[in-house]
């Protein structure tokens, strides 16, 4: 069974860094802004608040898929535009991507009925590009499962923050070592006999109407205090990534961009992901009622 606690902040701490570092609200309907993007210093308490509540879940595992310059979220229809990402789970996935090609293409994921669209920046070692050793997605119920409903059709959206200048900037980001609880938003250099892991939590709260923002990141919202706020009052399962890389030690990046120049030298504290919803609508909404909403841990199966 998946243990939150292993790998979360220390809130406090992070409380006192979000003051320092003076976050500020991004601006809404930033058109393409990017990855780029500055959480409230209520809403990054929130997301470090939550990255160790237990609930109820169902998961879903995928392998590495395909890496290529494209962004479907961020610069749609436009191929090779963006920096280098790692994708799973839907094999089509491109800039052109839409509900309607993902739900005609196919996944590596367990299920096969979650044809959804996962990505996340590249990790390189030492400038060579690094594929995942394992990714695990976890639907979590953290507050108020038992009024959650499924992710609708086509939603999609993004966490992190691929433009922070320092660690305090992308609460989102956590690294860690496997067979270890410490973790950090940068890398840590992780001991023989150990692999590099990341978590990244996405947003729980949806405004109940946009499948999508100027932004992609407006239509969602953290549940500050485990409440949604009354803009975005529907509850939606907590996705989780946990991705593990077959590597440790020191010279890890990442896919980027400086200046507007896509770059394999981004520091780990600019890790970001995306998500577009392409499940079977009946399987999601079972897993939905089975797990989160009753309460129950369950595997890939959907059930208890």
């Amino acid at each position: 069974m998946h243990v939150r606690i292993r790998g979360a902040i220390g809130i406090a701490a992070v409380a006192v860094s979000l003051v320092a570092a003076g976050l500020v609200m991004a601006r809404p309907g930033v058109s393409h802004a990017g990855h780029g993007y500055g959480y409230s210093a209520e809403q990054a308490r929130a997301m470090v608040e939550q990255q160790a509540v237990p609930g109820s879940e169902f998961r879903a595992t995928c392998a590495a898929s395909h890496r290529r310059q494209d962004d479907p979220i961020v610069f749609q229809n436009q191929p090779g535009v963006s920096h280098m990402h790692e994708f799973f789970g839907n094999r089509t996935t491109d800039a052109q991507s839409t509900l309607t090609s993902l739900r005609a293409g196919m996944t590596n994921c367990n299920p096969v009925s979650d044809k959804s669209a996962y990505w996340v920046p590249t990790l390189y070692k030492n400038g060579q590009a690094v594929a995942p050793d394992s990714v695990t997605i976890y639907y979590q119920g953290i507050h108020d499962k038992e009024k959650a409903v499924a992710h609708p059709q086509g939603l999609r959206y993004v966490v992190g923050n691929s433009k922070a200048t320092s660690p305090e900037q992308n609460p989102a980001a956590r690294w860690s070592c496997t067979t270890q609880s410490p973790s950090n938003r940068d890398f840590l250099a992780c001991p023989p006999g150990t692999k590099v892991e990341t978590y990244l939590d996405f947003p729980t709260c949806w405004n109940g109407r946009d499948l999508d923002s100027p932004n992609h990141r407006d239509h969602m919202a953290f549940a500050v205090g485990l409440v949604c706020p009354a803009s975005h009052p529907v509850v939606v399962p907590r996705l989780e990534f946990l991705i593990t890389y077959p590597v440790n030690g020191t010279g890890l990046s990442l896919g980027g961009t400086l200046d507007g120049v896509n770059v394999t030298s981004a520091p780990g504290y600019t890790f970001h992901g995306d998500f577009m919803n392409a499940w079977d609508a009946a399987e999601l909404q079972r897993r939905v009622e089975n797990c989160i909403n009753a309460g129950y841990i369950c595997g890939t199966d959907g059930n208890p």
